[in-house]
């Protein structure tokens, strides 16, 4: 997948501009691209529009005008960009109970080895980013990415059964890729 260079970025002022459009378009993508896996953890797949969109709104939050900083936002999130051959999500723990917030975050502990893709009979198992989980913490937000191998994305192309699965001791969940989901992923592998 194409980087994001600086060119594809806009100032501020043509953002605002065209902002609720394209606000409005990162919804719509991100409804087909967003899987729920249970009650407690979602993912959703990014893409150059997912992550440029993101790079428009931290330059917009934090009013980022210096060309130094925005270089610097655009190589921090090109890295969510998946490479060839995989897919890259962020993977989100919904906890609601913010009193025990902590201490259910810990429960998930060790959930990088418990992410996989199934596709027919193929397992594709998540890696991690590192640094965001050490034996007494760990973030509630976790980028993800699914490297596929040939016989795996054939497998995939050709329509295989797939599903997003977590098999953690203190978490177990399954959810089937729904047809839309499954065709913006494909579009993304074969790019």
């Amino acid at each position: 997948m194409k980087k994001i260079a600086l060119e594809d970025i806009m100032g501020l002022a043509a953002y605002e501009k065209m902002r609720e459009k394209s606000r409005q378009r990162v919804i719509e993508l991100k409804k087909k691209r967003r899987v729920s896996v249970g009650d407690k953890v979602s993912l959703v797949f990014e893409n150059r529009d997912t992550v440029s969109f993101q790079i428009q709104e931290m330059l917009r939050a934090e009013k980022i005008t210096d060309l130094d900083k925005i270089r610097e936002e655009i190589e921090t999130y090109n890295s969510l960009l998946p490479e060839p051959g995989e897919l890259s999500a962020t993977l989100f723990l919904e906890i609601e109970d913010q009193v025990r917030l902590r201490e259910e975050l810990l429960k998930f502990l060790g959930i990088d080895e418990a992410v996989f893709l199934k596709v027919g009979n193929h397992s594709i198992h998540a890696r991690f980013e590192e640094g965001h989980s050490k034996e007494d913490k760990i973030s509630a937000v976790q980028y993800v990415r699914f490297p596929f191998g040939e016989e795996a994305l054939q497998a995939f192309i050709r329509g295989e059964r797939t599903a997003l699965m977590i098999d953690h001791p203190n978490y177990k969940a399954s959810v089937p890729l729904a047809p839309e989901t499954r065709q913006s992923l494909i579009e993304d592998l074969t790019a």
